[in-house]
């Protein structure tokens, strides 16, 4: 009798080992412990912009300012223009070109501190950091992506740029539009205006 009792436990602790397990009774399909229905909250990085020809910007770096020329910097802003020098900001070197006694318009460079993932960290962050983050059409192959913590595009006539010129490497360019103009024309087609003429200078060694 003990030896029939000891061969029928076996055979349940086979049978359980071998059948499927049960969630609300119903048979689950075993996958080696992975989940079979993982979740896509995750999901993959976004696809970021590539740089085919990039860009020193070690010398710029020194001299933020020349990014844009007083005549480049009146075309975005008017004919009267003012700009301050930020060599040890936090997020880098940068340079802001405003009008005298206005807080708007104006415009703002900034020359990334370190190397990093050039427009990915841009994209790694949508919806979280950057509620607003649109590819823009790209500048002679360099990638341009609008972004902001916050859309305030038709509220503030305000829009950042990321302009990739490397896999590693971004300039922003960030522009505030002039009160008058606010509504008028989108702020992150004028920022991307602001991007060529700084990509211009950059390339052209100014």
């Amino acid at each position: 009798m003990r030896r029939t009792i000891l061969i029928l436990s076996a055979t349940a602790l086979t049978l359980v080992a071998c059948s499927p397990p049960t969630t609300n009774g119903t048979p689950t399909p075993t996958n080696g412990g992975a989940n079979p229905n993982p979740s896509n909250s995750a999901g993959p990085a976004p696809e970021a912009p590539k740089v085919g020809d990039p860009i020193e910007l070690a010398q710029i770096k020194r001299t933020p300012c020349r990014a844009l020329t007083d005549i480049q910097a009146k075309q975005i802003l008017g004919p009267t223009i003012e700009h301050v020098e930020q060599l040890d900001g936090s997020a880098g070197p940068a340079c802001r070109w405003s009008v005298p006694s206005t807080a708007q318009p104006r415009v703002n460079v900034i020359f990334s501190n370190l190397p990093d993932s050039g427009t990915a960290k841009f994209y790694a962050a949508k919806g979280t950091t950057y509620k607003l983050l649109e590819p823009l059409a790209p500048i002679d192959g360099y990638p341009v992506t609008a972004y902001d913590t916050k859309d305030e595009r038709a509220s503030e006539g305000r829009c950042s740029v990321a302009l990739g010129t490397s896999d590693t490497q971004t300039i922003s360019i960030s522009l505030e539009q002039s009160t008058a103009n606010i509504g008028k024309k989108d702020p992150c087609d004028a920022a991307r205006e602001a991007a060529i003429r700084v990509l211009a200078t950059v390339r052209g060694g100014n």
